[in-house]
C-alpha cells in the first residue's frame, strides 16, 4: 500500500498520435493509481506541458506534426529537468538511442510492458518524489 500512496503523486503524460494505444495507456496507469493524462499530437504535447508541467512525459518518436525528438529538442530548451521516456514501435532502436543523447531518460518498444514502463517511471521520479 505504501508504494501506491507514493505513485498518487506521480503525474504522467502521455503524447501518441495512436488514439487507442494512449487511451488504453492512460487507463491502465490510471488503474495503478497514477494521475495521468493523454495528447494526440508533438504541438499539443508541448501545449499541455506549458500548462501543466508532468513529472514524466511518455513520448512516441512518430507523430505526424512534429516527432518525439523534435518535442525532446523544444522540451530541452524550455524544461531541461523533465523526465522524457521514449515510446517507439517502428523498430527504431537507432532513433531512441537518439533520444537518449538529446536527454530522454529512457525508451521503451511498443508493445508496451506494463510493468516494464512502470519501473522505468518510478527510476525516473525517483528522485523527485522522494
Amino acid at each position: 500500500m505504501e508504494n501506491n500512496e507514493k505513485d498518487k503523486g506521480i503525474r504522467i503524460l502521455v503524447a501518441d498520435d495512436e488514439v487507442e494505444f494512449a487511451s488504453t495507456l492512460v487507463t491502465r496507469l490510471q488503474l495503478r493509481k497514477f494521475q495521468a493524462r493523454m495528447v494526440n499530437s508533438g504541438i499539443d504535447a508541448l501545449a499541455a506541458i506549458d500548462e501543466e508541467v508532468p513529472d514524466i512525459l511518455l513520448l512516441d518518436l512518430k507523430m505526424p506534426d512534429l516527432d518525439g525528438l523534435e518535442v525532446l529538442a523544444k522540451l530541452r530548451e524550455s524544461y531541461p529537468h523533465l523526465k522524457v521516456v521514449i515510446l517507439t514501435g517502428h523498430g527504431s532502436f537507432e532513433a531512441g538511442r537518439e533520444g537518449m543523447e538529446l536527454g530522454a531518460f529512457d525508451y521503451i518498444m511498443k508493445p508496451v510492458d506494463l510493468n516494464r514502463l512502470i519501473a522505468i517511471v518510478k527510476s525516473a521520479c525517483g528522485d523527485s518524489k522522494a
